[in-house]
């Protein structure tokens, strides 16, 4: 794995220098981080720009008081000013005897392409304009682009952790409106990472092209006539918010707050038992590392609805009791259904195929109301015009629980890859 600099150095030093200020626990992360990137702006290419970005992340524990600190340097003299003062910072920080590093954990992860193809940048920009003027030319590409991301990475320990990942991957993205004389679509946006975009066109991967389509037909939008009882069937993006919300439940910030709904809940059904969701902590861009500096192992969370596991930090679980589970920063898996995605939609009486939730912060109960965007009206199966200022409410738990359908057809993101689902129940207004 040839990088420059050496990062292995690198943290050794950072790792060193917190010693010798005082910390008898630490943690040392280096990193650069190399992109490549064709731009588009206003439906044209733009900018061809190449980028390294190093940083230097330092956690240092002394008397169970903990500080923490980036840099974007590797420079020496500002690494010592950094552990003087992280040493100082820690001094006035609170005792917890929950802080600890990582000991013992190795691996070297090499995946990816490990080098970009500016061709292929070339390639997939031009690609995305052609789709947009031969099939949305009222589609406004606003901003775009096609990259190579490189990632590498050397995290150590005082525990005797040493973790290493190069991981490279090609990101494209499309963000725009689309306009029919003095109207315009409500701004939106697909993207995500692959390993491999030659597999197929640009406008192919992410949802890409249906996100542009779609964009056409809501230039024209309606409100709704009258309350209503009804039901949804989440696209692949609204599918990744719902995630998102169960993922906070289950992780630190809820179980250390004692606020998550699912606490006292593993092994319990939790969601409807069409739902099965598991890591891809080797998705395109993504390291099986946890940054608490441990190996992410292949994990499932919910098993036909069941939950599996709860995510607790090594820290939230020396304070909760709970076991560890090292969790990667992104990478999960909703299991397909056998239902196609014509078939669920047919199935819906009167509601709506939500683009994206906009659910604010639920209450601690999982009650929401919230504006549902990017949307399409449903009735008597059939999917109608766009609609515009409607509101869905609701308790997230619930529709966790109320899944009545999952889609044959997945849209696959890289961090997350995802069918449509279909929730009864929520209410229209």
């Amino acid at each position: 794995m040839d990088s420059r600099p050496d990062l292995d150095a690198v943290a050794g030093r950072a790792l060193q220098r917190l010693r010798a200020a005082g910390f008898e626990h630490a943690q040392a992360t280096a990193s650069v981080t190399r992109r490549d990137e064709l731009n588009i702006a206003h439906d044209e290419p733009s900018l061809l720009r190449s980028t390294t970005t190093p940083r230097l992340g330092l956690v240092g524990i002394v008397g169970a008081r903990r500080a923490a600190t980036e840099l974007t340097s590797f420079d020496d003299a500002a690494l010592r000013e950094a552990c003087a003062a992280l040493a100082a910072d820690a001094a006035g920080a609170p005792i917890d005897e929950a802080h600890a590093v990582s000991a013992g954990e190795h691996a070297r992860i090499v995946q990816g392409p490990q080098r970009g193809s500016l061709d292929l940048l070339a390639e997939k920009v031009a690609e995305l304009l052609d789709f947009r003027r031969r099939e949305a030319p009222a589609f406004q590409l606003q901003e775009g682009f096609a990259a190579h991301r490189h990632v590498h990475t050397r995290v150590l320990t005082t525990g005797g952790s040493a973790l290493e990942a190069a991981v490279g991957c090609y990101e494209i993205e499309a963000v725009g409106t689309a306009r029919d004389g003095a109207r315009a679509s409500s701004f939106n946006f697909a993207g995500g990472s692959v390993d491999d975009p030659s597999a197929a066109r640009a406008e192919s991967h992410f949802g890409i092209a249906t996100m542009m389509r779609d964009a056409l037909r809501q230039t024209h939008t309606q409100a709704l006539p009258a309350r209503f009882t009804g039901t949804v069937v989440l696209t692949p993006p609204a599918v990744g918010d719902l995630l998102e919300w169960l993922l906070e439940q289950v992780g630190d910030q809820r179980l250390l707050g004692g606020s998550s709904l699912y606490r006292e809940r593993v092994g319990d059904a939790v969601a409807s038992p069409r739902l099965d969701v598991r890591s891809r902590f080797d998705a395109p861009g993504v390291a099986a590392l946890s940054a608490d500096a441990f190996v992410a192992r292949p994990l499932q969370l919910l098993r036909r609805g069941v939950l599996a596991t709860l995510l607790p930090s090594l820290y939230a679980s020396r304070r909760t009791g709970l076991p560890h589970v090292p969790t990667a920063a992104a990478g999960w898996d909703v299991g397909a259904g056998d239902t196609p995605l014509a078939s669920l939609v047919a199935g819906v009486g009167r509601g709506a195929l939500v683009g994206r939730l906009s659910m604010g912060r639920p209450a601690p109960n999982g009650d929401f109301s919230g504006l549902v965007k990017n949307s399409f009206l449903i009735d008597g199966g059939q999917v109608g015009p766009a609609l515009s200022q409607v509101m869905i409410a609701g308790n997230v738990a619930r529709m966790l629980l109320d899944v009545d359908g999952v889609s044959a057809e997945r849209i696959d993101y890289g961090t997350l890859r995802a069918p449509w689902l279909r929730v009864g129940g929520l209410h229209f207004s």
